[in-house]
């Protein structure tokens, strides 16, 4: 009983951990660090000890997967991108967000999410013509697309 409790009380903090990214990122275009780390901490948390859908091998081969694929598109987008733009095109907070994608989710798990997120957020930009799209809520809604998809598919 109390092992579900506690279950709950991880998940409750997570989806408010995530709740206040999302905001945060919509209005001041930062993902906090004071809610993105114990974000992160419940996913490891979750998997290891939690009846979750992903292994803690899984999780954290995805969490790694994450943080180079955030370095990656970072790293490109930066050299290649225009020059004289007041911010760069991915931040270190969406790197970070990325890898605690990645422990949430696991390998197959953070690719549906980017995969969705991206989408959704072509589809925002798409109608509001922005110069920068906050992409921790895409995620998010992402990740959380993917959860519901992966317990279909396993």
């Amino acid at each position: 009983m109390i092992y579900y409790i506690f279950f709950s009380l991880v998940l409750i903090g997570a989806g408010f951990c995530a709740y206040r990214m999302a905001t945060a990122d919509l209005r001041r275009r930062i993902i906090p660090d004071v809610y993105l780390f114990p974000f992160l901490f419940a996913g490891l948390l979750t998997a290891t000890f939690f009846p979750w859908p992903i292994t803690i091998a899984d999780s954290v081969v995805g969490g790694a997967m994450g943080y180079c694929l955030g370095l990656i598109v970072g790293f490109i987008f930066e050299h290649f991108a225009k020059k004289a733009e007041k911010y760069p095109p991915i931040g270190m907070g969406d790197i970070k967000l990325l890898g605690a994608g990645g422990i949430w989710l696991g390998t197959m798990g953070l690719g549906i999410a980017m995969i969705i997120s991206c989408v959704l957020a072509y589809l925002w930009n798409w109608k509001r013509r922005e110069k920068y799209v906050p992409f921790a809520p895409f995620f998010l809604i992402g990740g959380f697309l993917s959860l519901i998809i992966m317990q279909f598919l396993i």
